[in-house]
Order: structure tokens, then C-alpha cells, then sequence
């Protein structure tokens, strides 16, 4: 396998992790940037690489470029750096592969799908990855890139990636905003998060068995009103969660209403 020599534009979890993963696959990573010092720095001592803060100053020695900012930043900062022959490559879930075309002749995708914390370690090689290029030759590059770092590598299209991204911001991101609010209710009561790890370890646990749609369980499933009233009425003094828990009952009610 072909050793590159590939440099972040961001240094944010997913440029940590991912750049973590290549160098340990013997990529040399030669710059990071980001329009935070401090976010730079951390990531580049931490590679044992340079940094810059500059788009001016991004190297041109790179073989290819990953591209990992928020998607709002990415125009501004591209707009910025002249790519040339090298292959420029994102890592959204949600952003077309067209938007690299203007900046570049060999662009493609490399879409880890995963939640990301700066501090908290995962297995890169249970992590799904989606890539998509713009040549064949680009997409031989990142399918190997792929297989290096993960057992499990998938090429997919930008609106099939989308779709997926937007299945898991349900399955994630509003999963975990339904933890916070469970913890923000509980600490008003004065009782630990602590106390439900082991119901959300064994629903996490059921769909990896079963169907979610069969997992579910609860006063919802069966529109229980004298529960589900009882609820509401103990939340009335918090109308975000009265308001976020009568909306994901009748949902869940009209979702098992739906013939299979």
C-alpha cells in the first residue's frame, strides 16, 4: 500500500481521530490547519507535525488534503487555497461531492460514521466508512485509505449518504438530547443520571437483535392516557420537556399504528 503524505484543514474530533488512525497506518501527516491556535496546535503536537492558522500558509508538499470543518466553513476556507493536481476529499455526511469541484480537478468523499469526542477513544476498524470520488483512479485511493483503517468500507453516492446521515442524527444525536433532558429532569428531582445507564446499555443492546419497531416499549406504544396524562401533568413546569415528551408519544403511538 501506497504511504501519502495527506495534511487536515480542520483539527476538530473527526480530523483528531481520522488523522490519528492514518499516521498509525504510516501516512505521514504533514500540516494541520485550523482558524484556532489552539485547536491546531494540540492536534499537530499530538502527530508530531506542523501547524498553521493561515490558509496562505497551507503546504503544498500534501498528497492529498482531508477536509474536515463544520459544512457552513467549507466554501470560505477552500475559496481560499489552491489545490492543484492533489486530491482534495471531505469527510461530511451531509454535503454533496460537487461542492469540492470548484476547487479542485481530483476531489472525492471519506465519510466516517460515527460520533466523535476528542478524548474518548474508539475502535476505527468497527467504524463504517462511505467514500465516493470523482475518478476511478480517486476512488481506488480512498477505498484503500478505507480498508487500512476500518473493516468496513462502503461506496455510496452523495444522496444515499444524506439519507444516512440523516438517519443517524435520529439515532444519535436526538438519542442523546433525549438523555440530556432525562438527566436535566432527574437532577431537578435530585436523583443521579447514573441510575438509567443500565436501561439505555439494554435498549441500546435490543436493536442490535431486534427491529426497533419491535423493541419498542412503554405507555406510548399503546397511547395509555391515564400515564401518559399523569406525565405531562408532572412536567408542567417544564414546558420543553412536557412539549418534547407528548410529541414523542404521539409518534411513537401513529408509528405502531403503520401496518408492517
Amino acid at each position: 500500500m501506497k504511504k501519502y503524505k495527506i495534511a487536515f484543514i480542520g483539527a476538530g474530533n473527526v480530523a483528531t481521530h481520522l488523522s490519528t488512525e492514518l499516521k498509525k497506518c504510516g501516512h505521514e501527516i504533514v500540516q494541520v490547519y485550523s482558524r484556532t491556535e489552539e485547536a491546531a496546535k494540540q492536534l499537530a503536537d499530538s502527530l508530531r507535525t506542523t501547524f498553521t492558522t493561515y490558509t496562505e500558509t497551507i503546504t503544498k508538499e500534501a498528497d492529498i488534503y482531508f477536509v474536515a470543518l463544520k459544512d457552513s466553513a467549507v466554501d470560505q476556507v477552500l475559496s481560499q487555497i489552491e489545490f492543484g493536481d492533489k486530491l482534495l476529499v471531505h469527510c461530511s455526511g451531509s454535503l454533496p461531492i460537487n461542492v469540492l469541484s470548484k476547487f479542485a480537478r481530483n476531489y472525492g468523499v471519506f465519510y466516517p460514521l460515527q460520533t466523535f469526542s476528542k478524548n474518548r477513544k474508539v475502535d476505527f476498524k468497527q467504524i463504517p466508512i462511505f467514500v465516493e470520488a470523482s475518478l476511478a483512479e480517486n476512488l481506488d485511493i480512498l477505498e484503500e485509505l478505507a480498508h487500512e483503517v476500518s473493516e468496513s468500507v462502503t461506496i455510496l453516492n452523495s444522496e444515499k449518504r444524506k439519507s444516512l446521515h440523516i438517519a443517524a442524527v435520529f439515532a444519535c444525536n436526538f438519542a442523546n438530547h433525549c438523555y440530556a433532558m432525562a438527566a436535566k429532569y432527574l437532577e431537578s428531582k435530585e436523583l443521579p443520571f447514573e441510575i438509567l445507564r443500565s436501561l439505555i446499555m439494554e435498549t441500546a443492546q435490543k436493536v442490535q437483535e431486534l427491529h426497533p419497531k419491535e423493541a419498542q416499549t412503554g405507555p406510548a406504544i399503546r397511547f395509555d392516557e391515564n400515564i401518559i396524562n399523569s406525565h405531562l401533568s408532572e412536567l408542567k413546569e417544564m414546558s420543553e420537556l412536557q412539549e418534547l415528551y407528548n410529541s414523542i408519544s404521539k409518534s411513537i403511538f401513529e408509528h405502531h399504528q403503520e401496518k408492517q
